[in-house]
């Protein structure tokens, strides 16, 4: 079986970790998967660091229809018997070729698709409805939780037939593997997230206002188009000493920030199945996130991690005060907890061995 996972090359987040571990794991199962980009970029380069067989097809700009034969012809050519995308141009992309080419056509939604364009506008807008056209069009849908599986068949009218729940996955370490935490003053939380408003920084540091402990310290570790305004309201709530914005940071950066943190923080408006918990989690670090996605399977109770509601800022002051207050021993509990639970249920391995399941079923035309 031959597959090709087709992404547009500029993610930098959750959905290119997701992309480069799935083949990285598939690769070392030896299984036959080949790795296209729409355009050169972080992906690419990521695929290239992992010794990813990939290739790029060299689009130009979002606009760029004329490649669509060459994608066509690269499927054909390749005797592909499945194609999966990720992300909405990909998306786009196999919906305007689909009846060209002879592979089954697979979709992983990494995130509520109604959301992805928020605060963009009437562009916004369009790439929304696009998106969605071209996810009835697929032949199966991969739904990183059961709350986005649900929302895809109410809200598009898609059959439940074709919408699988399949969880996110991720790399463990043995724990004897995570270098010792460094000794530091404060109480060190870190949000690993794109700048974006679906991700809910400015809750956040509302919250971090609200908490009034200055002893706290919040480290925003990523980029995006809400830098500007998440700067200026940091500014506005005079929490500039206890916030530090790192930009984007590579995974090696991570694992070294991390050394210095106390707890890892989401406050997302909505998420799949996060890995940037899982990661922080394989790194001993205590989780928060809000009720987003299927976070209650990853944080199953309040032994292994806090949950505040979702866009209540109250809630997540009141979550991070809980973590606060919690003694070092006892978050340190938590870490390792936690990171059993996860290891345990949420593998790279069970994922693909998930993922060839619907495969195959697709092929024999189940």
């Amino acid at each position: 079986m031959k597959v090709l996972h087709v992404n547009a090359g500029l993610e930098s987040g959750g959905g290119l970790t997701h992309i480069i571990n799935l083949l990285k794991e598939a690769k070392s199962e030896k299984k036959d998967f080949t790795l296209l980009c729409l355009a050169d970029g972080p992906v690419a380069k990521a695929a290239q660091e992992a010794k990813i067989n990939y290739h790029v097809l060299g689009v130009k700009s979002r606009y760029d229809l004329t490649s669509l034969r060459r994608l066509s012809d690269f499927i054909n050519h390749g005797n592909f018997d499945i194609v999966h995308t990720h992300g909405p141009r990909a998306n786009l992309y196999l919906a305007l070729i689909k009846g060209k080419i002879t592979a089954k056509w697979c979709v992983t939604v990494h995130s509520d698709p109604y959301l992805d364009f928020k605060g963009r506008g009437f562009l916004g807008k369009v790439f929304t409805r696009q998106n969605v056209r071209a996810l009835k069009k697929a032949d199966c849908i991969f739904a990183i939780t059961k709350r986005f599986a649900d929302l895809i068949t109410t809200k598009t009218g898609i059959s439940a037939a074709k919408v699988h729940v399949i969880y996110n996955g991720t790399f463990f370490h043995d724990d004897s593997a995570i270098p010792a935490k460094y000794e530091h003053p404060h109480f060190n939380i870190v949000n690993v997230a794109r700048l974006e408003k679906v991700k809910g920084q400015e809750l956040l540091l509302q919250a971090l206002k609200k908490l009034d402990n200055g002893n706290v310290h919040l480290y925003i570790a990523g980029d995006g188009t809400q830098k500007r305004s998440l700067q200026e309201l940091t500014q506005k709530l005079e929490l500039g000493p206890q916030v530090t914005f790192q930009g984007f940071m590579t995974h090696k950066q991570l694992k070294h920030l991390y050394r210095r943190m106390d707890l890892a923080v989401l406050t997302s408006y909505s998420e799949s199945f996060p890995l940037v918990l899982l990661e922080a989690s394989d790194n001993l670090l205590p989780i928060l996130s809000t009720d987003v996605g299927d976070i209650e399977m990853m944080i199953p109770d309040k032994r292994h991690g806090f949950i505040a509601n979702t866009g209540d800022v109250a809630s997540i002051t009141a979550a991070l005060q809980a973590a606060v207050n919690t003694p070092k021993e006892e978050l340190k509990q938590m870490a390792f907890r936690e990171k059993a639970y996860v290891a345990d249920n949420f593998s790279l391995n069970k994922q693909l061995s998930s993922i060839l399941t619907v495969y195959q079923s697709l092929i024999k035309g189940d």
